[in-house]
């Protein structure tokens, strides 16, 4: 059974999809319950409506790490790094580059 906050964030995402907060909000919710799947897409659609959110190619990345999708993972950590070498989001990029690293 999903949990309350699950389900208002489902609803407040059906109504508002545009609403980037919620659809991360969202993403991680669905990755603490277990639906990594899910998790990925979230991850995918905020990323798709803003190129530049940052936390979402770590956590989209670490999401297909625990699926045993680790080229998928590398691709999104090196999108990450394109992202925030872009506009300026160092610390992020450190973090995307330390797990780039670990993947090898």
């Amino acid at each position: 059974m999903a949990s309350a906050r699950l389900e208002m964030l489902l609803n407040l995402a059906a109504q508002d999809p545009g609403n980037l907060l919620v659809r991360y909000g969202l993403a991680m919710e669905l990755a603490g319950a277990g639906d990594l799947e899910g998790a990925v897409r979230e991850h995918q659609a905020v990323r798709a409506q803003d190129p530049d959110y940052a936390a979402s190619y770590y956590h989209g990345g670490q999401a297909l790490e625990k699926l045993g999708r680790l080229e998928e993972a590398r691709e999104v950590y090196r999108r990450g790094i394109e992202a925030t070498t872009r506009t300026g989001n160092l610390h992020t990029r450190s973090e995307l580059q330390a797990v780039l690293d670990l993947l090898g």
